[in-house]
């Protein structure tokens, strides 16, 4: 009983984080909504006893909005928590596409006919449904993972324009940085 409260909790904190991806006026906190509304979904996928992929939800969702807003400092040179923007674009034909694609959405729940259940379900479902995700594909993951985590180094890289150790040239022994900003310690 317990378990069905909190499952429906955390389906309302996703749908109402969702939704305020699209009424919130700063892209950081657009990115804090869909990472909170993703949370509440792997949440979910855990108390349906999927482990794997409900923490792999979790993380994947975080990471990505970690990323994103380092990106958008980075590439964009702005404030996402302070520059106000709006993710809606015509109101009216976003509402009346949302507004038909749910009625889509729920007429096709509602009027297909499903098929009934072949056979029986594996033992291990989050252990089979691992092998079916990622059994052949593994070590493109594993690629993908590592290339994903030099990219965003670089990126970092990229976007700093000096580091501390600039300001002393090739010579670190230097006693006194050749500091091009004015007021520097020492000065």
């Amino acid at each position: 009983m317990v378990t069905h409260v909190v499952f429906w909790a955390l389906a309302v904190v996703a749908v109402l984080a969702g939704a305020a991806v699209f009424i919130v006026d700063s892209m950081a906190r657009a990115s804090y909504s869909l990472a909170l509304s993703f949370v509440a979904v792997g949440l979910q996928v855990l108390l349906m006893q999927q482990h794997y992929v409900g923490v792999v939800t979790i993380l994947m969702m975080v990471m990505e909005m970690a990323v994103m807003a380092v990106y958008m400092v980075m590439f964009m040179g702005m404030n996402p928590a302070l520059m106000p923007m709006s993710m809606v674009h015509d109101n009216r034909a976003a509402l009346a596409v949302s507004g038909g694609v749910f009625v889509l959405l729920a007429a096709g729940i509602l009027l297909v006919p499903w098929p009934a259940r072949r056979g029986s379900p594996p033992t291990d479902v989050t252990a089979a449904l691992g092998e079916e995700l990622m059994g052949p594909k593994m070590l493109v993951m594993s690629a993908v993972g590592v290339v994903m985590a030099v990219t965003v180094v670089a990126g970092v890289v990229l976007a700093a324009h000096r580091t501390r150790y600039d300001r002393f040239g090739d010579d670190l022994r230097r006693r006194r940085a050749d500091d091009p900003q004015p007021g520097g310690v020492g000065r």
